[in-house]
């Protein structure tokens, strides 16, 4: 049998399994329940929060009733549940035909349900046309519009329609969503590997599962850190402590040498540095807030390994090296020698207490020059 992505095979299959939007799957169970249901709904978030797969619960929620036809929806392929993607059937006559059918009643049940992605894509004539089914809508249909740019979808449409936004998921549900993904499919994982993808996910679920899913393809007994990095080509989580070792140390010699071990493996001085400039505000966030804050999604090891190395530091200098990173990765960006620039920054960060005792030198002979009465 062909295999199925586990983002397919993980989606959502009702309100109640629904993973970071929860509110929302809320409300539109309420709507239901009371009778209070819209003619018209707008979903907007970013790729892989889950907009398709409510709407398809939504819509079975309300057109379903059996399981012939509640897997039809969720596989997008029922007669009542009509899905468009806007993107590839764009103009007026796409809106048309739709109008035209949108007048027939369903095949199999009271309500038709049309679930238009990515509806910003459509034509201005396009929206016109769908404008006005919008505004008399037949009593059998049902528009849930989904969106990744909001700000295209005209506010003649948006005003007829409720307006949900699906916000992005956070790390921890996605990585928790992740570990019961591994758990079924009987494949271990270590923590920090799921919290990982979970961060690499970056708010999208099927982005998460997709990136698991690569990582399975490898065909390892164990998930692991190691083989993520290796997979992607990420900074070695290890060299990159040592770094900062070298650093809290004002050692500038093995900053340099961590920093050419980094990038031996094929990494990049703005990568290398954008990955150290992550570190460092996981060490100032676990300063500020305490070893226990739930800013930071790390594994109970790294967490307190991260801890220790934190106390070294001081908040105010990791604020300012992380300011030298963001400023370095630009110059490396924009520099013909980035490996120079890249050289330069690690020097500068393990030499900062130096750097700052010469400028308040400077600082203090500039005041002492001052002529008298001049500030």
């Amino acid at each position: 049998m062909a295999y199925t992505a586990l983002a397919r095979r993980y989606r959502s299959q009702d309100f109640d399994t629904v993973v970071g939007q929860e509110a929302v799957a809320r409300t539109l169970a309420k709507a239901i329940e009371q009778g209070r249901v819209a003619h018209a709904y707008l979903f907007c978030g970013t790729r892989g929060v889950g907009k398709t797969s409510m709407a398809r619960i939504f819509a079975k929620a309300l057109a379903g009733g059996s399981p012939e036809a509640d897997r039809a929806i969720m596989a997008g392929q029922d007669t009542d549940v009509i899905e468009i993607d806007a993107a590839s059937n764009r103009g007026v006559d796409n809106a048309r035909d739709l109008i035209a059918n949108a007048g027939y009643m369903p095949l199999r049940g009271k309500i038709k349900v049309y679930i238009i992605d990515e509806v910003h894509m459509l034509t201005k004539e396009a929206f016109n046309a769908l404008l006005k089914t919008m505004e008399e809508p037949p009593e059998h249909v049902k528009f849930i519009l989904c969106t990744t740019e909001a700000n295209k979808v005209p506010p003649t449409i948006q005003s007829r329609c409720q307006r949900f936004d699906f916000r992005m998921i956070p790390a921890s549900s996605i990585a928790e969503h992740l570990r019961a993904v591994c758990a079924q499919e009987g494949v271990g994982a270590d923590e920090d590997v799921l919290l990982a993808v979970a961060r690499l996910g970056a708010g999208s679920m099927r982005d998460a599962l997709s990136l698991l899913d690569r990582l399975m393809a490898a065909g390892d007994a164990r998930l692991t850190l190691a083989r993520l990095e290796e997979l992607l080509g990420l900074p070695d989580r290890e060299l990159v402590g040592r770094l900062i070792d070298s650093i809290a140390a004002g050692d500038a010699k093995g900053a340099l040498e961590a920093g050419d071990d980094l990038l031996r493996l094929g990494i990049g001085p703005e990568l290398a540095i954008e990955s150290l400039a992550s570190r460092l505000r996981d060490l100032m966030v676990l300063l500020v807030c305490g070893p226990r804050t739930t800013l930071l999604e790390l594994s109970d090891i790294a967490r307190q390994t991260e801890g220790e190395r934190a106390a070294r530091f001081d908040a105010p200098a990791l604020s300012s090296m992380i300011a030298l990173c963001e400023t370095a990765q630009r110059v490396c960006r924009e520099s013909p020698a980035p490996r120079t620039m890249f050289d330069a920054a690690l020097v500068r960060l393990a030499m900062s207490e130096k750097f700052a005792d010469l400028t308040a030198l400077a600082a203090m002979a500039g005041r002492a020059a001052a002529p008298v009465g001049k500030a």
